[in-house]
């Protein structure tokens, strides 16, 4: 039987909060960063954008025991010798799973988390993987925009689906060809009605 951790890892994708758009990020130039696979010496780091980022963070014994399944991969995105950001994601069949992602409160609103997003598109293919998945906490809007954003669709509801809370999730998807062939998610939501001003 799995274990409540491994539960908690295979189950939630946590995205990291976005900074809210004032005068000084939204004057901030996109940079342009190495990703590369996470190492054990780049955790000190990504623990440290975790903590900044989510309310109910991964340890560092989370991290470690999701890194050693076989389907699962870590990445960091690097800018001058520096960790700004990091995701984690499964492996499936026909698609990749989102797990865990983030980008440290200074850097947001560069750009970092579209290079992160755009690498993973870029693994998928006609043959093998043709969808990257996610869950979003429901009160987590600026994830919903920021992934919507980047051409992510909310599939379906999960209800009360975190532990730490009774917060429901929304399942959002991004597909190789478009989202024109999923099912379209049709409820009321926040994210349903925005439009960037």
């Amino acid at each position: 039987m799995a274990s409540p951790a491994t539960c908690r890892l295979r189950c939630k994708a946590r995205l990291g909060k976005e900074a809210p758009v004032n005068s000084k990020s939204a004057t901030k130039a996109a940079l342009s960063v190495q990703i590369r696979w996470m190492i054990r010496r780049d955790m000190a780091e990504v623990l440290q954008i975790e903590r900044s980022s989510f309310e109910y963070h991964w340890t560092e014994a989370d991290f470690l025991h999701c890194l050693r399944q076989r389907n699962c991969i870590g990445m960091v995105a690097e800018y001058g010798n520096r960790v700004v950001g990091f995701m984690i994601y499964e492996l499936f069949k026909n698609r990749l799973h989102i797990l865990n992602f983030a980008v440290a409160p200074d850097y947001r609103h560069c750009g970092i988390g579209n290079q992160m997003v755009a690498k993973l598109a870029n693994k998928l293919s006609q043959q093998r993987r043709e969808f990257i998945t996610l869950d979003v906490r429901e009160t987590n809007l600026q994830a919903q925009i920021f992934f919507r954003g980047q051409g992510f669709q909310a599939t379906r509801v999960l209800r009360d689906h975190y532990q730490d809370t009774s917060e429901d999730a929304y399942v959002m998807q991004f597909a190789l060809h478009g989202n024109e062939n999923q099912q379209r998610f049709e409820a009321s939501n926040r994210i349903a009605d925005y439009e960037e001003a």
